[in-house]
């Protein structure tokens, strides 16, 4: 036991060497990651801004302009063209100097100082699916709004003397999209430490060579390896606690559960992830034909985690297939802890299923890997 501790702690010094002699890989482990964390959030946002507005304005009224008004007021929308008929407005989208049309009828004015309901025409660019739906919500609750205020009937604000509604936002009150992403995308950094890099390690001393002479020598495939995964397994700790302090400095995002949970739960992920990456550089000839395969791995496990669009709207064969993608569970776990504070309790099977996936790549690992 003491040996293969002895031989243990001269492999880990190797790698530590090896790694800080390198000139490139420390920068790429701890630059990349950071700089996206930086970067992707503001990026990766599906909340809709300065969405291009066409205004048809047949009334030029007092209350018309204070329509118009409120609806660019709201940020959501920005003044691309003002035409007098709706043939005009509609060249502003063919030509693409406008995403969406509002137009407000004639007797706008006199018809809400009746009391009766008054009609506008919202047509929406619908190429962009998401962009032309999102538009068009955003209208409703600005023409509901502004029934509110003005006391009269618009057609998507029936019933204005109906019970009223109050909101209540759990768990991320500002609705700030960011809250959301942020703790996804530290997982999604962590994948790519615990399985992109890894893939580049033991193929490339394959092509150094070097692995000829861990092969005539008495150390163990399974020591070997661990001492492969362990280096990797501390910088995902490190760059966890770097992720945690930028998300707390620059988005003022805390986790409202415990720390413990989540630094738990990543102890585990990044070893099924880091065993996931030696898997695949035990198998592999070259450093290209690595990172080509976690490459398209890589991809497959981001878009079907939910880190982007949720699960639930996938349809029911994509939503089974998430069930075999690790990164999933992990950014649930992390979601719900940074939101929701759950605890040990609510996230039990989530960790049963994060260690399956763990003693799995592993065992690939050690299989695949011949002393030969």
């Amino acid at each position: 036991m003491k040996t293969e501790m002895n031989r243990l702690m001269y492999l880990l010094e190797k790698e530590f060497k090896q790694i800080r002699r390198d000139r490139f890989l420390p920068k790429i482990i701890f630059a990349v990651p950071i700089l996206q964390l930086l970067i992707l959030p503001f990026a990766a946002d599906f909340e809709m801004r300065n969405i291009r507005l066409g205004v048809i304005d047949n009334d030029h009224s007092v209350y018309s302009g204070r329509f118009v008004e409120k609806v660019l007021s709201s940020g959501y929308f920005r003044l691309s063209d003002v035409s007098d008929s709706y043939h005009e407005g509609l060249s502003s989208i063919e030509s693409r100097e406008s995403d969406m049309l509002l137009e407000i009828p004639a007797g706008f004015e006199k018809q809400l100082a009746r009391g009766e309901t008054a009609g506008v025409l919202v047509a929406a660019n619908a190429i962009n699916g998401t962009k032309g739906g999102l538009g068009s919500s955003y209208l409703n609750a600005i023409i509901r709004d502004f029934n509110d205020e003005m006391g009269y009937g618009l057609p998507d604000a029936e019933m204005a003397a109906g019970p009223g509604i109050t909101y209540s936002y759990l768990f991320n009150p500002h609705l700030n999209y960011k809250n959301y992403m942020i703790p996804g995308i530290i997982v999604f950094l962590l994948t790519l430490v615990g399985g992109f890099f890894s893939a580049l390690n033991i193929v490339s001393e394959k092509e150094k060579g070097t692995i000829e002479q861990i092969n005539v020598s008495p150390v163990p495939k399974a020591l070997f390896l661990l001492s492969k995964l362990i280096p990797f397994w501390i910088i995902g700790f490190v760059l966890l606690t770097v992720s945690a302090l930028i998300a707390w400095l620059v988005y003022g995002l805390t986790p409202v559960g415990s720390f413990a949970v989540i630094y738990l739960f990543a102890a585990v992920y990044l070893i099924a992830f880091t065993g996931f990456g030696l898997a695949i550089s035990s198998i592999s000839s070259s450093q290209q034909q690595a990172m080509f395969t976690t490459f398209f791995f890589m991809i497959i496990f981001a878009l079907m985690s939910g880190l982007f669009t949720p699960i639930n709207s996938m349809p029911e064969w994509a939503g089974r297939i998430t069930l075999f993608n690790p990164l999933r569970y992990f950014v649930e776990v992390m979601r719900m802890v940074y939101l929701k504070g759950s605890g040990w309790t609510d996230l039990t099977a989530h960790f049963l299923i994060v260690c399956l996936f763990a003693a799995g790549f592993n065992a690939l690992a050690v299989a695949g890997y011949r002393k030969r």
